[in-house]
């Protein structure tokens, strides 16, 4: 069974640091490419980052340009989220997601996506 679990989130304050990670299993990680998506309490799901199936390509959100970085270790089978300079704004359920058919003009599309990991809370207080 194809499983995805992130881990890494927390409790932060304004400007602080946070990696997370997201852990593959039951896939050949390195076919698929891999994204980060958050989502806030009464907002809608959002894209944050996106990486190709070698890392060679990646993809940002707006908001979270300059700030975050996505990288992926395919001998681990794991997908990392740096970032930086955190906001208040940044707070919210950060998920990662695997897509077999990546592709630089449907990455932030999450239901491009074949499957999603359940989530870590990230808070970043004010």
């Amino acid at each position: 069974q194809v499983q995805l679990v992130e881990s890494g989130g927390g409790l932060v304050e304004v400007g602080d640091s946070l990696r997370l990670s997201c852990a593959a299993s039951g896939l050949t990680f390195s076919s698929y490419g891999m994204g980060w998506f958050r989502q806030a309490p009464g907002k809608e799901r959002e894209f944050v980052a996106a990486i190709n199936y070698n890392g060679g390509s990646t993809k940002y959100g707006d908001s979270v340009k300059g700030r975050f970085t996505i990288s992926r270790d395919n001998a681990k089978n794991t997908v990392y989220l740096q970032m930086n300079s955190l906001r208040p704004e940044d707070t919210a359920v950060y998920s990662c997601a695997a897509d077999a058919n990546w592709s630089p003009i449907s990455e932030s599309r999450a239901y491009q996506y074949d499957y999603w990991g359940q989530g870590t809370q990230v808070t970043v207080s004010s």
